[in-house]
């Protein structure tokens, strides 16, 4: 399997609201993939950022709850899926907790009930021209909350085994 050593970085950024309403943006892998030259994408991992529009932390309403969450599927969809879809390729939520008087930071924060897989042993094979990434964010929030996400590729040519395990995994 002829695969690339040197890994590169693609990023996309999200306007998750702060509504509960699902939110879509599609990344473009034309540049990577091309089924018909066998060259697949392969993510390593993924890193992953909730913030406001300048990059800093989200501030959560006094005395509010809030949870924002994400996926990155290889379909559009108009609202969140499984996990168990197989055209997820990993998801995730933080939950964000706002114990003081006044709107601010939050007090306490836990990713614990999302999968937030971040990192494959062997990579995650992608043979599709578009990435989705989607999510949202609930009214907690004092502003709107943004998810980016960076994804650590590479490129390779689609061997028969490769091929076996993108049929495998997903649609």
């Amino acid at each position: 399997m002829a695969r690339s050593t040197d890994s590169f970085f693609i990023r996309q950024t999200l306007n998750a609201d702060n509504d509960n309403s699902f939110q879509e943006v599609a990344l473009d892998l034309g540049a990577y993939v091309d089924a018909l030259g066998k060259s697949v994408l392969r993510i390593h991992n993924i890193q992953v950022t909730y913030s406001d529009s300048a990059g800093a932390s989200s501030t959560i309403t006094s005395g509010s709850t809030a949870v924002a969450q994400w996926q990155l599927t290889t379909q559009t969809f108009g609202a969140l899926q499984l996990a168990s879809n197989r055209s997820v390729v990993s998801d995730g939520r933080c939950h964000f907790v706002n114990q003081e008087g006044s709107a601010g930071l939050a007090s306490i924060v836990t990713d614990a009930n999302g999968i937030n897989l971040q990192e494959w042993t062997n990579g995650y094979l992608i043979a599709v021209e578009s990435l989705y990434l989607g999510g949202s964010a609930s009214t907690g929030f004092a502003g709107n909350v943004y998810v980016s996400v960076v994804l650590e590729c590479t490129v390779e040519t689609l061997s028969q085994s490769a091929a076996m395990s993108l049929a495998l995994s997903q649609q």
